[in-house]
């Protein structure tokens, strides 16, 4: 099976290019790495070529601007890079008849809900920020591509298969991610001798890039795996929590302080 990861040289990216190089389906030369300069989310003509060279059978499609400070400041940037550029893939995968994945995220959910429970992958969208309001596009655009040639749905037989894989808080190889942030700042207020501030009232489900990508690989090996799913490690905690537990494991002697969303910020992955 030929399969083409979008964005190879990321975080999850990378670890997509691992679990499927150990996959019985993905063949003796392993997945095919669509990267920079040959698959840019800036060219609009990037997928069409591409899809043409390579001949995928699957598109994983990882590649996106996760910088939700950056897509803040730059509302357009961020709408051409998680949407537009998505609506051109998809549109040239389900032209091709190419089977597309489409990772996205928590953010398109607005995190309002009160009951305790975690978002199903029927609940209705409502991004409360430009990064969220951009992957939704994207989720959008890809279904609209799809349902030219197909409405997808889960387990439907026949025609290319889109799936769109939502997750939360994604962190692993190669640095960059919250842990690694958090280590950064509790260094930075050591030294100045001042507590780490960190956020208390974000909840959610931090997801190891490796565990996405294998539970990714079996979704593959399922077959019929079209539909909206959500793939994120098991159990819930605070942006504080996690941070507390991340300078325990590291052995590092701060105090930590925990303020309302608004006080702190290591950045949303």
């Amino acid at each position: 099976m030929r399969i083409a990861v979008t964005g190879a040289t990321g975080r999850l990216g990378r670890a997509l290019v691992a679990a499927l190089g150990d996959a019985p389906f993905s063949g003796p030369f392993g997945p095919i790495l669509w990267s920079r300069p040959d698959y840019d989310l800036d060219d609009p003509a990037a997928a069409v070529p591409l899809i043409a060279r390579d001949r995928p059978e699957i598109v994983i499609h990882a590649a996106a601007w996760t910088d939700v400070d950056g897509c803040a400041h730059e509302p357009q940037l961020a709408m051409r890079r998680n949407g537009e550029a998505v609506g051109e893939l998809a549109s040239a995968c389900a032209t091709a008849g190419v089977d597309l994945i489409l990772l996205s995220t928590n953010e398109v959910f607005d995190g309002a809900r009160t009951d305790g429970r975690g978002y199903a992958n029927y609940d209705q969208p409502n991004p409360i920020n430009a990064y969220g309001a951009s992957k939704l596009a994207g989720e959008q655009e890809a279904w609209m591509a799809y349902a030219k040639t197909r409405r997808p749905s889960e387990g439907a037989p026949g025609g290319p298969q889109l799936a769109i894989v939502r997750t939360a808080w994604l962190y692993g190889p190669p640095g960059g991610d919250f842990p690694s942030k958090i280590l950064a700042a509790a260094d930075r207020a050591r030294s100045a001798a001042e507590p780490l501030r960190v956020v208390g009232d974000e909840i959610g489900s931090p997801t190891y890039a490796p565990d996405l990508a294998e539970a990714i690989v079996e979704l593959i090996g399922s077959g019929a795996f079209g539909g909206i799913r959500h793939a994120v490690n098991a159990g819930t905690a605070s942006r504080a929590a996690w941070a507390r537990e991340v300078i325990r494991l590291a052995r590092v002697d701060v105090a930590i302080e925990e303020g309302g969303s608004i006080a702190v910020g290591v950045g949303e992955l």
